[in-house]
């Protein structure tokens, strides 16, 4: 995935990740999830997930926590790391915590993700 880093499409990607985190419009949380979130291309996956984590809104966590294949619970442990160290980053980890409770308790939602949520709670309390 080297060769993808280095081109200017993955340039312009980054460029409009970046836009949609900063803008303040929720419509963006939306595209984030739609676009980056399914890509078939790891690292894009990865600064989508770091950017709704960047976020730090309820919508944004709740992408990257709540939703299988996505952030903490994505296919690539590159990816999935990635998105734990950027929720363990965050210096208010009220909404991030709030999100992982909630994500527990909802028997609707499978145990894996669940499991997950268990796990990166647990970390979130040590730091």
């Amino acid at each position: 995935m080297n060769n993808v880093k280095n081109s200017k499409t993955f340039n312009k990607v980054s460029d409009i990740i970046e836009s949609l985190t900063i803008n303040p419009n929720p419509d963006s949380v939306a595209v984030l999830e739609e676009i980056g979130t399914n890509s078939s291309i790891d690292d894009v996956r990865e600064m989508t997930a770091k950017a709704l984590v960047k976020r730090n809104e309820a919508e944004s966590l709740s992408v990257v926590i709540k939703n299988r294949g996505k952030g903490i619970n994505d296919m690539s442990t590159v990816v999935a790391m990635s998105t734990i160290n950027s929720l363990l980053s965050l210096e208010d980890k009220e909404k991030a915590m709030k999100i992982l409770e909630d994500t527990i308790s909802e028997e609707e939602i499978s145990e894996d993700v669940r499991e997950n949520a268990r796990s990166v709670k647990a970390l979130m309390t040590l730091c």
